[in-house]
Formats: structure tokens, C-alpha cells, sequence
């Protein structure tokens, strides 16, 4: 520049280094770019979550004669939605939907092709066995309970041949017709059986098709048919059929236990595979307060199976809107097709002969899809082999691929470098867990627990836009600490060192996991094995001194990494966020979504961060990302948007559960005699917010906290009517006292008939019990006292409420039966001892007996809202001293 006054040459000030241009800096505005692409990558990963094959219909018997068509299992789903609500015990379960199935079976036999034979058996049967539910013992007593059995026998079926079983259960619980848990999987088993039967040669081995009447009491049925009918001793694998949602696609969640051959056979066999090693260890965490009858095959049969489920829209799982509206048939179509061929594959392999043998049974399996694409599955041993060798090689590849370019003078700061990038990984992955509990912690200090219940979008700006702020953050440290104004490196080439250090990350978490068996570190292997790939591409190509061809290369690998992490997100938060409607309201459930939205960011974008660096001012992303928050933030806290629930009237119910009992109780002295009675209201807190409805509905009296009741001091378990001691003891309940119930003598009763001796220290109590309802037996010895012994099952399990020993009796009834005898028989150290020996409780519940509801209990109901899902019963309580 020239000064013309007086004409000299001055030059101008340059600004500061650090603001100087770089040549490998981006625009700014690409920052933006990267997050697009991930919100692309997620919409993608989303359609192909929930896509669906086209449905077959009788048109397209002709040009398929041996595939499943989903509109004749429609047909029968549409029968039984309509006989509505079926819990056992119940006229619709035991009679209704018991004699559709049966005539179904009989059309089905008599349409079959005449070399094939239909079997059937109608099974009533009465047992009881031990089992605990979220680590409550308790005992599971069962009488009269109905199972329809139906064999197809293979070629030269002898009685002891192998036999593969496909299981779903008929009965529902209370309020839902259940269409999807689990008529729709009836339905499928009958178009199964029915095309299978139709087909001109048998197979190989035999299947039994077992529709069991009682899973939802729960689990009990199955145990009656697996523990005592003759046909379970054949049976070497099964298949259960299940539901936790309402609709989408099946999902393989839980296998074997072991039998990796069972994984093998999948592979061949499924047309659209959707299975993942990482949902059978996360249902096996008891994180999903739900279970199947696999537990009870596995437990009571040693038997290997599979166990599926539809696992979307979980918002509607045990409610009303589990019905038919919410199903379609593509649903069923893509069931049938991969059941079938599941069932043709196994049934006719030499796996299935060889099931009983040491050598099948050894080991688990790793296996994952791609999207519905790809399966891919193998040994945890070839595991070993695979998650270290792709670890290794994702942090040395790109190491000698950069220090080739840079030669001896840069090898030293590539390792530096990649050290930075590895502490920005972790010091991000820190921030974003802190910030999205914070963020959790507050928006229910507010009152704004589950904004994102009905319109999880939320969480994206709520959850994922902190976390990615935390990551940009901490880029940003990074390079403020430790810049190096005399790096060889230019800038890209520093970047792509920092990347090393990702994978560093996944590397030192990957290894770990694997030897400790772990089977899940597949997600981040795979996450190293596309950065595998994209170095050594970018190693042959020679891009590493460039910035635009290696940032091309590293982002179209990206691609598929963040389609395979977005898939995660999608199961995740497709899984646990209707979860948290039904999880109690003493946690939290902001902290888990934060959480898992944290990590899924983690998951989806490490391999982007670094890519902060390349950008002119990374001040404008971070803006951007702040002003999403805010947004999200209003949303939340001022619009109807963050209201969590919704009714019916979109067509898109998300409803808030509230079970509500009306209760009798009854207290008898130690002769027998009426000693009081109390009556009132049992609610339960079903979510975060419930309480708040609770204390609205009640008021303007105040309901009674559950442990705070003027019983807990004097009663057994708080005289509270338990009926599922794994539900209600994990929850918070409230107590309203109101009128009493209408009582009649439905009620199931238990007549005391005296005592015996048996030795100086043990006493046999003996009852006959009598009556056909659902019922539940509490027992509470005194002090000093024991339950050693009863007539129920050989076991005692014993459970703690309320600081008391107590024993718990689950005892449902399918069909009615006749009275029954109880013994019960205590122990005590004294010789001498005269006193009282425990607390007896029985409990009758009764559940869809709406002509039991008086206009007190019904008005009470009403004040619920619209989007309110309420699950009315009766409870009974007679109390005995003895």
C-alpha cells in the first residue's frame, strides 16, 4: 500500500496466526452439512426400520401355492379382536376363543392333503412351580387351564423322533383384545399349520403346535404342557411366538440358550432377517419389565429355542388400542414368511436330530443385521479372532498410511496427535453424559418428565443437539490446549491423526468387552471395520496430503457407518421410550433416554467430530446447535407438542396406564370372628407423572401413599390385595379409603379345617379352598415361626415387603374346578409353643367384571381423561390369624 502523502510504501497489518486462512480450512457452513447428514443417514436407516413386504392374498393362491397368505390369517385375527379382552378364567378365553380355535383346527384337518396327519389334543391341566420376577420369588399356582395341542407328524414319527414347537399363547390380559400380543401370532400359527398340512410330502420331523391359554397370568400354561404332556419329551427346539408392541417387524431377541446351530439355521432359512445379539443382552439385563414363555421352556424343559416379537408402537402393548386397526397385513405376511420358512428349514436339518448332542450345544453365536439387507453371524471364539484384528488394524492402518506421506520428520506428532483425538473422544463423551443428565435432571425438577413420550422428534434437540455441542466443545478445547503452531502436519493431515485417535477409542473398548464376553462389542467393531476400509482406500489412492478427495472418501464411508449407528437409535428409542409409560415413576426416565441419546450420538458421529477442525469459524455450528436446543427447550416446556400423552383422536394413541382396583377388606381375630372391614380406592403409579393424576382424580381427598397406610403397622404386606407381587411391589401404590364394592359370593374362599401335630417343634394348618377366580394366598409367619412346608409345591419361596417375611401364592384358574385342600406346615424352636402361628391372607380379583362396578367406582373411572388408558378390578381381601 502506498501512503500518497508522503509517498511511501507501508505495509499492512497481518492478523493474528491463528485467524490467518488456511488452504484445508472448509466454509463454515459445511458444519451444518455434517449434520444433515446424519438426520439423512437416520430417515434412511427409519424407512428401511419399518418397511414391510407386500401382503399375499387367496388371489395369489394359484401363483403360490405353498406360501403363506396373510389375508386368511386375517381372517382369524379379526375373530378373535372381536371376542375382545380374554383373560384366563374369563368366558372369552376358556369358552369362546378356546371353541374357535378348536374349529379352526378341525377345518384345517379336514382340509389337509391326505398324506399328511393332523393330531390334536385339548389339554386341561393343573400344576404350580417356583419362579421369581424382577427378583421377587413367589409361587405360581395353576388349575384348570386350558392348552390346544396339535401335532403333525414327519415321516416315520415313532414317539421319540425330534420335534420342533411353535408357541403362542390365546389369552390377553385385562381391557386389551390383544390382537397383536398375541392373536396376531396365533393367526400365523394356524396359516402355518394349514399350509404345511396341505403340502403333498411330510417332513422330515414332526411339529407340535402349541396354543396355550395362560401366559399372561403369567407364563403358566406353557409350564403345564412342557412339564406334564407326553408330547414334551420330543420336543428338541421351539419357537415362541410373541409380542411387546404392536406391529413392525419380528425381532430374533432371544436364542438358544447356547445351540449356536439354531443361529446357523436362521441364516439360511429367513427371507427378512431382523436380529441383533445386542437385544437378547439387553432383555436378558432385566432393563424390559416383561418376559415370555422361552423362559419357561428354557427353565422347566431345557429346551433351545428362538424367541420373537414385534416390538414398535409399544405404546399400545396391553392396552385397548392393541386391536386390529393398529395391525395391518403386511405385518403378518413378513411374519408368516420368515416363520414358515424357519419352521421348513429346521424341520428338515440334520441340526435338529443332532440338538441333544454335546458337541451343537457348546458356545454362543454373534449375530447381527444390516437394515434387513444382511445377516451376518459366527462364533464368539471367531469373535475373538475378528473384533481384535479390525481394532488393531483400524489404529495402524491409518498410522503407516500418514507416516508413509510425512516420512520420519511427522511420526512422532501423528502420535501426539492421535493421543489429542482420543482425549477429545473421551472428554466429549464425559460432557455429553454430564449435560443430557443435567438436562434430564431439570426438565423434571420443572414438572416436564416425558415431553417426548408422544413426539420423540424432542429428543433429537432436547438430548442429541447437547450431546453433539458437548463433542464440538470439546474439539475445541482440545485444539486450544494443545495447538502446535510447529507441526509438520498441515492441517487435513492433523485431522486425519486426530481420527486415529477415534478409533483408539472404539479400539480400547472394543478388545475389553470381546474377552469379557460381551458379544454386543460387535457395534463398535463394525464402526472400526468401516474406518478400516475407508484407510486403506484412502492409502492406495495416495489422498492423504489432500483435503477435499480425503474428506470425499472418509464421508462416503461414513455413510454407511452412520446408517449402521442410526439403526441403534431407532431400536433404542423404539424400544425404551414407551417403556418408560409402564416403568413406575420412582426413577427417572430422563435420565435412561438422555442417556441412551448420548450415547447413540457418540455412536453416530465419532467419526465426524474431528472434522470440527477443518471448519473456518466452528462458532457458527455451535450456534446453530444452541439455538435447536432452545427451540427443542420451548417446545417442550410452552407447547402442546411436549404434552406427553395423546387420545385416539389422531389415529395415534399414547396413553397414560392407570390400574385402578376397588378394594374390600376384610380382618377375622384368631376365632374366626369379623374383627373390622375397610374399603377404598388402590391406584397404581404407573409413570413419572401419574401421581399427579392420581392426587387431580381423587381430589379433594387426599390419596395415602401405598407404605404409608395405617396397615403397614399392623398387617401382613400392609393388607394391601396384591395380585402380581412382581408388578405391584416394584411400584408405588396409593390409597383412597371410599364406599365399599358390590360383594357376593363369587369370591374365592379358604375354610379353615383344623390342626395336626406332626412333632414337638412342627404344626400342619389345613384349609379347603374354594372358588374359581383369579386369587392370590399371603402368608406371614410370627415371629419365631417358619413356613417349612405346603401342599401347593415342594418349594417355600419367600419374598420381603415392608421389612415382613411373607410367602406369595399366585393361583389362577382357567376352566371352574372343584374345592381343594391346602396344608401349610410350620416350624418353631420352642417345644412348648402355643401362640399364634401366622397371618393368612386370600385375595379375589376380579378383572373385565364390569357388572360388578358400582356407580361410585364408575364415576371415579370418568374423571379420567381422554388419553387415559384405565384398567378397572375388584379386589376381595379376607384376612386370618391362626
Amino acid at each position: 500500500m502506498v501512503d500518497k502523502k508522503k509517498g511511501k510504501v507501508v505495509k499492512s497489518a497481518s492478523p493474528p496466526e491463528d485467524e490467518q486462512p488456511n488452504l484445508h480450512q472448509l466454509d463454515s457452513q459445511l458444519g451444518m452439512f455434517g449434520v444433515v447428514l446424519m438426520l439423512f443417514c437416520g430417515t434412511v436407516s427409519s424407512y428401511l426400520f419399518t418397511s414391510l413386504p407386500d401382503a399375499l392374498t387367496r388371489a395369489d393362491l394359484e401363483s403360490y401355492p405353498g406360501a403363506f397368505i396373510a389375508e386368511r390369517a386375517w381372517e382369524n385375527l379379526k375373530v378373535l379382536n372381536d371376542i375382545g379382552p380374554k383373560p384366563t378364567g374369563s368366558g372369552a378365553n376358556e369358552k369362546l376363543t378356546a371353541d374357535y380355535l378348536k374349529r379352526e383346527i378341525e377345518l384345517i384337518r379336514a382340509s389337509k392333503h391326505r398324506n399328511q396327519d393332523v393330531l390334536v389334543e385339548h389339554q386341561v391341566v393343573t400344576g404350580g412351580y417356583p419362579i421369581a420376577f424382577m427378583g421377587n420369588p413367589l409361587t405360581s399356582i395353576y388349575r384348570n387351564v386350558q392348552n390346544l395341542v396339535v401335532k403333525l407328524p414327519g415321516e416315520n414319527d415313532n414317539g421319540t423322533n425330534p420335534v420342533l414347537m411353535l408357541n403362542s399363547h390365546f389369552d390377553s390380559v385385562a381391557s386389551s383384545p390383544g390382537a397383536s400380543d398375541d392373536g396376531a401370532s396365533v393367526a400365523v400359527m394356524l396359516e402355518i399349520l394349514r399350509v404345511i398340512s396341505r403340502q403333498p410330502v411330510r417332513n422330515r420331523y414332526s411339529i407340535i403346535f402349541l396354543f396355550n391359554g395362560a401366559e399372561e397370568t403369567p407364563l403358566q400354561a406353557a409350564h403345564g404342557f412342557i412339564t406334564q404332556h407326553p408330547w414334551a419329551k420330543q420336543v428338541s427346539a421351539f419357537l415362541n411366538l410373541e409380542s411387546a408392541g404392536s406391529g413392525g417387524k419380528e425381532v430374533l431377541f432371544q436364542s438358544g440358550p447356547q445351540h449356536p446351530w439354531m443361529i446357523d439355521v436362521y441364516a439360511r432359512a429367513i427371507r427378512h432377517p431382523f436380529a441383533h445379539a445386542v437385544a437378547e443382552e439387553v432383555f436378558q439385563s432385566g432393563l424390559i419389565p416383561s418376559d415370555t414363555d422361552f423362559r419357561i421352556f428354557r427353565d422347566f424343559g431345557h429346551v433351545p429355542g428362538m424367541d420373537f416379537a414385534h416390538m414398535i408402537e409399544g405404546y399400545r402393548y396391553h392396552t385397548k388400542y392393541d386391536n386390529i386397526d393398529y395391525l395391518s397385513l403386511p405385518v403378518l405376511q413378513r411374519t408368516g414368511d420368515n416363520i414358515l420358512a424357519l419352521t421348513r428349514e429346521m424341520v428338515n436339518s440334520d441340526e435338529l436330530a443332532n440338538a441333544g448332542n454335546e458337541e451343537t450345544t457348546k458356545g454362543y453365536s454373534v449375530f447381527f443385521d444390516f437394515l434387513g439387507l444382511l445377516f451376518v453371524c459366527y462364533s464368539t471364539d471367531a469373535a475373538i479372532t475378528i473384533n481384535s484384528l479390525v481394532a488393531i488394524l483400524a489404529v495402524l492402518m491409518p498410522y503407516f498410511g500418514l507416516s508413509r506421506s510425512v516420512r520420519r520428520l511427522g511420526e512422532a506428532t501423528i502420535i501426539k496427535e492421535a493421543v489429542y483425538g482420543f482425549l477429545a473422544t473421551v472428554l466429549g463423551t464425559v460432557m455429553s453424559l454430564i449435560a443430557c443428565l443435567i438436562m434430564g435432571r431439570q426438565l423434571d425438577a420443572m414438572g416436564r418428565a416425558l415431553t417426548w413420550f408422544s413426539t420423540p422428534y424432542l429428543i433429537l434437540g432436547l438430548y442429541c443437539c447437547p450431546a453433539l455441542l458437548c463433542h464440538c466443545f470439546a474439539q475445541v478445547i482440545v485444539n486450544k490446549v494443545f495447538a502446535d503452531k510447529k507441526t509438520p502436519l498441515n492441517l487435513s493431515q492433523t485431522v486425519q491423526s486426530r481420527l486415529i485417535g477415534v478409533s483408539l477409542f472404539w479400539a480400547l473398548l472394543v478388545i475389553p468387552l470381546t474377552f469379557f464376553g460381551i458379544r454386543s462389542a460387535y457395534i463398535f467393531m463394525v464402526l472400526l471395520l468401516v474406518s478400516v476400509m475407508s484407510s486403506l482406500v484412502i492409502a492406495v489412492m495416495g489422498f492423504q496430503n489432500t483435503t477435499r478427495k480425503w474428506l470425499a472418501v472418509h464421508l462416503g464411508f461414513q455413510l454407511l457407518a452412520m446408517l449402521w449407528a442410526t439403526q441403534y437409535y431407532h431400536m433404542f428409542m423404539k424400544l425404551f421410550v414407551p417403556i418408560s409409560g409402564r416403568s413406575g415413576g420412582a426413577k427417572n426416565p430422563e435420565y435412561l433416554v438422555g442417556s441412551i441419546a448420548a450415547l447413540c450420538t457418540l455412536l453416530i458421529g465419532s467419526y465426524m467430530m474431528p472434522l470440527v477442525q477443518l471448519l473456518k469459524r466452528a462458532s457458527e455450528l455451535i450456534s446453530r446447535l444452541t439455538v435447536f436446543i432452545l427451540i427443542a427447550l420451548l417446545m417442550a416446556c410452552f407447547t402442546q407438542v411436549g404434552f406427553p400423552y395423546r387420545d385416539n383422536s389422531a389415529k395415534a394413541p399414547t396413553v397414560q396406564r392407570h390400574y385402578v382396583t376397588h378394594v374390600l377388606r376384610v380382618y377375622h381375630d384368631e376365632r374366626g370372628l369379623l374383627r373390622d372391614t375397610d374399603s377404598g380406592f388402590l391406584f397404581r403409579e404407573m409413570d413419572r407423572n401419574s401421581v399427579r393424576m392420581i392426587r387431580g382424580v381423587a381430589s379433594p381427598e387426599e390419596v395415602i401413599p401405598m407404605r404409608q397406610m395405617n396397615t403397614c403397622e399392623s398387617e401382613i404386606f400392609c393388607a394391601v390385595p396384591f395380585y402380581s407381587m412382581w408388578h405391584q411391589i416394584r411400584f408405588d401404590n396409593y390409597w383412597l379409603p371410599g364406599p365399599e364394592p358390590t360383594a357376593d359370593d363369587d369370591v374365592v374362599t379358604l375354610a379353615y379345617q383344623g390342626r395336626e401335630k406332626l412333632s414337638d417343634n412342627r404344626t400342619r394348618l389345613t384349609f379347603t379352598m374354594e372358588g374359581s377366580i383369579q386369587s392370590s394366598l399371603i402368608v406371614g409367619p410370627k415371629p419365631g415361626v417358619k413356613l417349612v412346608g405346603w401342599s401347593l409345591i415342594d418349594e417355600v419361596p419367600a419374598t420381603v415387603f415392608n421389612g415382613q417375611l411373607g410367602h406369595f401364592a399366585l393361583i389362577t384358574h382357567g376352566l371352574p374346578g372343584e374345592p381343594w385342600n391346602v396344608t401349610m406346615d410350620f416350624e418353631y424352636a420352642d417345644k412348648h409353643y402355643e401362640g399364634l402361628l401366622a397371618d393368612v391372607a386370600i385375595v379375589t380379583t376380579f378383572w373385565e367384571y364390569h357388572e360388578k362396578h358400582t356407580q361410585d367406582f364408575t364415576k371415579l373411572i370418568n374423571k379420567f381423561p381422554s388419553w387415559a388408558h384405565v384398567i378397572p378390578s375388584i379386589a376381595v381381601m379376607n384376612i386370618y390369624v391362626f
